[in-house]
């Protein structure tokens, strides 16, 4: 008669189980952080071209003496120039002398719709990209 040993070399049900757990508790605290860094990533374009057309209007307004009262006339004459693929991927929008606004188009990985807006009393950011409120720089 044979005697067949247990061999105790595997994981049991309820190690295997833990384990699983662990992993989606871990997840689930690290995908919400992950994604507002993705859209951190992306809204940091908008950012460096609203920093961009601030500076120009800054220097427009020193030299004719009111703020510009749009973005193309910043472009037509020189003050500033966006690079097309930023172009592609947002619109921007000079809103009076209060806020510089970029809003998503469709060829942005993000989706269309997205707004990030500076805020040129305060120097405020918000919306796409940011927490509630972060301020300057």
């Amino acid at each position: 008669m044979k005697i067949f040993k247990r061999d105790d070399r595997g994981f049991t049900l309820v190690e295997v189980l833990i384990v699983v757990i662990l992993v989606a508790i871990l997840a689930a605290i690290a995908v919400p952080k992950y994604m507002q860094m993705v859209k951190g990533a992306r809204a940091s374009d908008a950012k460096v071209q609203i920093n961009a057309i601030m500076n120009a209007a800054e220097i427009y307004e020193q030299e004719v003496g009111t703020w510009p009262s749009d973005l193309t006339l910043l472009e037509e004459q020189g003050y500033v120039e966006l690079q097309e693929s930023t172009k592609r991927a947002w619109t921007f929008a000079l809103i009076g002398d209060q806020q510089i606004q970029a809003t998503s188009t469709a060829e942005m990985r993000g989706g269309p719709g997205n707004v990030v807006t500076y805020n040129i009393q305060n120097g405020s950011w918000s919306g796409y990209g940011f927490p509630k409120s972060e301020t300057g720089e």
